[in-house]
């Protein structure tokens, strides 16, 4: 017997419930934010809108359906399950957050205050779920998959993101490695570092772009369902010992970038999300490619 779908519902804490658990009441957080010419009712009127596209989501849920409600914070801890369905209300930021724990289930992306929100990701209201869930599970419904990214260590850890993988030191210094361009597997140089920025179409309208407009002729970025990659390597500096002939590129189909650490310690993670992280070591190597697992976006 097989299990009903599961509606996942993903949100993050808002800005409301942060200052109160910063500050303990309603008035101790009004008080802070008039010291900062702020006013707390905007801030509660958000929250509240926050709230109120939650139930009206969680009520749209089919009853026979199985249901899930699960923090941003706590991603990293939750199991997805084959026959979920996600659905992700909030910002389009957040869509990005849960795409690199997912393994093709469809995705709905809920807006909960239009205007304000680009609404890239998220681009449905919330009174559309009720036609939205069950469609999701349709062969007829519209679903865009957007390309994702990797990155694969050499004991076998994996990371995926949507929008793009950042590998360099932990605290944003010197990163000092060996990097391998995609395009021939004998061409390797010695560089040092701010880190390495690999990216995808989703992610060419934030960190990415701001990279390639500092480019002479850096690569054409790729739009959302294109499968192709585009890198930059962040301030390489020239020295003796280290290069910056291999500072951009892209990576289509089966290319990968390699990069061997040679610092005590470099990180890579995904779509800004430092507390879930890859650790790499001396010696360690790690390839980033395209992922075989695409983002399904409900349409």
């Amino acid at each position: 017997m097989s299990l009903a779908p599961r509606a996942v519902l993903v949100h993050r804490t808002s800005e409301y419930e942060e200052l109160l658990t910063r500050h303990g009441t309603h008035g101790q957080a009004a008080f802070f934010l008039s010291s900062r010419g702020r006013d707390i009712r905007e801030v509660a009127e958000r929250h509240r809108r926050v709230l109120r596209a939650l139930a009206d989501v969680s009520a749209a849920v089919p009853s026979q359906w199985r249901q899930a409600r699960i923090e941003r914070a706590d991603l990293d801890r939750f199991l997805f399950a084959p026959e979920d369905v996600v659905v992700v209300v909030g910002q389009d930021g957040l869509v990005a957050n849960a795409a690199k724990y997912l393994a093709g289930q469809p995705v709905i992306g809920i807006d909960t205050e239009p205007g304000r929100n680009p609404g890239v990701l998220v681009r449905h209201r919330p009174d559309a779920a009720a036609a939205l869930l069950p469609a999701a599970l349709s062969r007829d419904r519209a679903v865009e998959e957007l390309t994702m990214v990797e990155a694969v260590t050499d004991d076998d850890q994996r990371l995926l993101a949507l929008n793009e993988i950042y590998l360099g030191d932990p605290g944003h210094q010197t990163a000092r490695y060996r990097i391998a361009s995609a395009g021939s597997a004998t061409e390797v140089e010695a560089q040092a570092s701010s880190g390495v920025l690999i990216g995808t179409g989703t992610g060419a309208t934030g960190w990415l772009r701001s990279l390639w407009l500092q480019r002479e002729s850096p690569p054409a970025l790729p739009s959302r369902a294109d499968p192709r990659l585009v890198w930059f390597v962040r301030e390489a500096w020239p020295s003796p010992v280290t290069g910056t002939s291999l500072v951009d590129g892209e990576l289509c189909g089966s290319q990968r970038l390699r990069i061997t650490v040679e610092s005590d310690r470099l990180v890579a993670f995904g779509d800004g999300m430092e507390g879930d992280t890859l650790e790499l070591t001396w010696g360690q190597s790690v390839s980033v490619g395209v992922a075989d697992t695409a983002l399904r976006l409900v349409g």
